[in-house]
């Protein structure tokens, strides 16, 4: 977004800082300053120079070499604009921000933001293949190449990481995120807070993150984007409240308001959330932006007109106004009549001019207008190799019957489906700084990958959805899915033509990029039945049918599932996908990925998510139908995949569970531990994984809650034995009048492969 002023020069040292540690606070004297520079600042603003900080309008269609003479460019010299987004370009950057510190009165520069989601022109998997990995230090990774990536080319603020806990996979978000449990996403958002980063703001190849959306958004009713969500208090901080609350005491710069409405009343304008939580409760000092004419929107859900949503926003703890401009038009006269207080303004102002402090700004407005840095730091050797060697990793082989894969070099391979020779999806949603021409296919990565003695042979076999509309909503923001006007039986004609001289044939099906995404929520997360014509055809051959599944979301593929030999899901990879996609196969890298979401059999059991409660009639385990329990006349109440699950072209056995002790008392430490040993003929990773449950609480407790994982890695035969220490910390909960803390008793200490196959011991743990 944007930048800001231009002024005194105020240096700041920050002594014996690495470069990518953990962040540290501002030191006294450091804050006395920038309370200091902040204080006389302000007294020479007018309160219109003030709201002006307060506004992010969008960047318009602004042209280097022309951006003096647009619309913005006028409210800039104005000192109306606090910030501009998704303006890209350190040369059109550097011409905008010139305009705020040498053409405006007080010279404060801009912040100036995108949406850096999973990689800048260097793309990650997406945000829900990332926590895939579980590994944080390739997480963290990622988030460091966007950040030196975005900022060598003059962004210095992403609206990254979206936290949101997704139990639905209706809700096309659930891609930006990293799924359902509330443990792993606090480890994913602190990760990717560091990142981005660093531990000094003011170093140039670092971001500010914005933590998005506060709060709730992923439980919209219905899995529809933007929908109500309505839960207890006691649900909010339990469940979906933790990986804000980590990314805040990580030292995340700022927190994005989001569209939903809680307990009657929309996130935008909630005192309760950004000023009691956020700001009393959780100590954030950052500021708060409003999601994308977030404020504007409140008139809608029916809370007032705009003058009266705009000064809600400002008196519930908002700081900044994205592209309403509701902040900047409506509180002058709101504050003429009493409605708001200077002292509400000046706040918010604050908090803008802090920001800009931290990100040094003050001293060097034109510190990430660097030119010669993007031919140095952008897509370049090194970072697609790390893209490519995080894709791999993030990818969840969910079946292998008979060993079919890795594939063998050699013979031909018959490569088929609508997303097998299709650069332009292979990013995924919200890559909007990608340059998708230099994507790598399937088919490219195939090709290259499986050396001279493979013939890869291809066809696109059918288009993604037989609905053209369908497939046109599902191709937007450039990703063209290159429609095929031929009737579906041509299509299917010519991939049974290639596939006859294959040896094996590799399906690449599933979601288009855009399937999932902002606003791409789904009532029916099946494969479309376009491309299930064309599996049922190809399996008709006889032939092995290896599925690379494409996916932002769970999906319901219990038909394929049972039909075919070897399904590798592989989310939208990122830049480098065609190539991590053929490591694989190939086994040149072996898959390590384990799902982050509960995959469901069919749409009837959404939502479904692994620590749920117990009900007062649970059904008996191994039980497919009892009644008068809990379940379903028609399927299981399991899921397709579980929780934490993920194969390897090697296996893993579990030795027996230990624990240290079977009765604790106070603070003492349980370690519980296992011998993890690789069977197999090849080196594999294996992410080990801790759950614990309360057996009798004050108020109802999860079946199973992730407390802890550790991801090995073995060499054929290597047996390792992993460690898990557990505090009294991993038992806490928040109660029935929101108090924290753990309660003595029976737990249940579980360890696994997933959340469903583990081994279980008690402990009794009293105070």
């Amino acid at each position: 977004m944007s930048t800001t002023k231009h002024s005194l020069l105020i240096v700041l040292l920050f002594a014996g800082l690495s470069a990518w540690a953990q962040p540290k606070p501002v030191a006294n004297a450091d804050a006395a300053q920038m309370k200091s520079f902040i204080d006389k600042l302000m007294k020479q603003m007018t309160v219109e120079e003030k709201l002006g900080q307060l506004n992010l309008p969008g960047s318009g269609d602004i042209v280097t070499g022309q951006a003096g003479n647009t619309d913005i460019a006028a409210k800039i010299r104005a000192g109306k604009v606090g910030g501009l987004f998704n303006i890209k370009g350190v040369e059109k950057i550097r011409e905008v921000q010139k305009l705020a510190v040498e053409q405006s009165r007080l010279k404060i520069p801009l912040l100036f933001g995108m949406d850096v989601i999973h990689g800048y022109q260097t793309v990650f998997p997406i945000p829900l293949g990332l926590s895939a990995t579980w590994d944080m230090k390739a997480i963290e990774r990622s988030a460091q190449i966007a950040a030196r990536e975005a900022s060598a080319d003059g962004i210095n603020w992403t609206f990254s990481p979206m936290v949101d806990i997704a139990r639905d996979p209706r809700w096309g978000r659930m891609a930006e995120g990293a799924g359902e449990d509330p443990y792993l996403g606090g480890e994913i958002a602190k990760a990717m807070v560091r990142g981005y980063q660093g531990n000094d703001l003011k170093a140039n190849n670092t971001i500010m993150s914005c933590v998005k959306h506060f709060a709730l958004y992923g439980a919209a009713e219905a899995g529809r984007d933007y929908n109500t969500t309505d839960m207890s208090h006691q649900r909010m901080y339990n469940e979906y409240f933790l990986p804000y609350q980590a990314a805040v005491d990580a030292g995340a710069g700022s927190i994005m308001a989001s569209f939903n409405e809680i307990d009657g009343v929309p996130a935008t304008a909630n005192k309760w959330l950004m000023t009691d939580v956020l700001r009393k409760q959780w100590g954030f000092a950052g500021f708060v932006v409003s999601d994308y004419t977030g404020v504007g929107e409140m008139t809608s859900h029916g809370i007032g007109d705009t003058a009266t949503v705009a000064a809600r926003a400002l008196m519930a703890g908002l700081d900044m106004d994205m592209v309403s401009e509701a902040l900047l038009t409506k509180i002058p006269q709101s504050l003429k009549e009493g409605k708001v207080t200077m002292a509400q303004i000046d706040a918010a102002c604050r908090r803008i001019l802090e920001a800009k402090y931290k990100l040094g700004l003050f001293e060097d407005p034109y510190r990430y207008c660097d030119v010669t840095r993007p031919a140095k730091d952008v897509y370049t050797a090194a970072n697609r190799q790390e893209a490519r060697s995080i894709a791999a990793q993030s990818f969840v082989l969910l079946k292998n019957e008979g060993n079919v894969l890795p594939l063998k070099r050699g013979g031909k391979i018959a490569l088929i489906g609508p997303l097998a020779d299709n650069r332009e999806n292979m990013p995924g949603t919200w890559s909007v700084a990608a340059d998708f021409s230099k994507a790598i296919s399937v088919l490219e990565g195939l090709k290259e990958v499986a050396g001279s003695n493979t013939e890869i042979l291809y066809a696109k076999g059918s288009n993604l959805d037989y609905d053209a509309r369908f497939e046109e909503r599902a191709g937007m923001f450039g990703k063209n899915l290159r429609r095929d006007n031929r009737p579906s039986a041509t299509q299917i004609a010519e991939a049974l033509q290639i596939a006859s001289k294959a040896d094996v044939i590799i399906a690449a099906v599933g979601e288009s990029a855009e399937m999932s995404g902002e606003s791409s929520s789904r009532t029916n997360i099946e494969i479309p039945q376009a491309q299930k014509d064309l599996l049922k055809a190809l399996k008709a051959t006889g032939k092995p049918v290896v599925l690379v599944l494409f996916a932002g979301r769970s999906l319901t593929i219990t038909e394929e599932a049972a039909a075919y030999p070897a399904i590798l899901n592989v989310w939208f990879p990122g830049s480098e996908a065609g190539y991590a996609i053929a490591d694989v196969l190939f086994g040149d890298v072996n898959p390590s990925g384990k799902l982050t979401t509960t995959w469901p059999q069919n749409i009837g059991q959404v939502p479904l998510f692994y620590n749920h409660k117990n009900t007062g009639r649970p059904l008996p385990e191994g039980n497919w139908f009892e009644k008068f329990k809990t379940n379903y006349l028609d399927v299981t109440n399991d899921p397709l995949y579980p929780f934490g699950f993920g194969l390897s072209y090697t296996t893993f056995t579990y030795g027996k569970m230990k624990l240290s002790s079977q009765s604790l008392k106070g603070n003492q430490t349980l370690t519980a531990t296992v011998n993890i040993t690789n069977n197999g003929k090849v080196t594999g990773k294996e992410v080990a994984q801790l759950y614990i449950r309360d057996i009798v609480g004050s108020t109802t407790r999860p079946v199973a809650e992730l407390k802890g994982f550790e991801k090995i890695e073995l060499q054929p035969g290597e047996s390792k034995t992993v460690s898990f220490s557990i505090t009294p910390e991993l038992l806490k909960f928040y109660n029935y009048d929101l108090k924290y803390d753990w309660e003595a008793g029976d737990f249940d200490i579980m360890i696994g492969s997933n959340s469903k196959d583990v081994q279980k011991l008690r402990v009794n743990w009293q105070k």
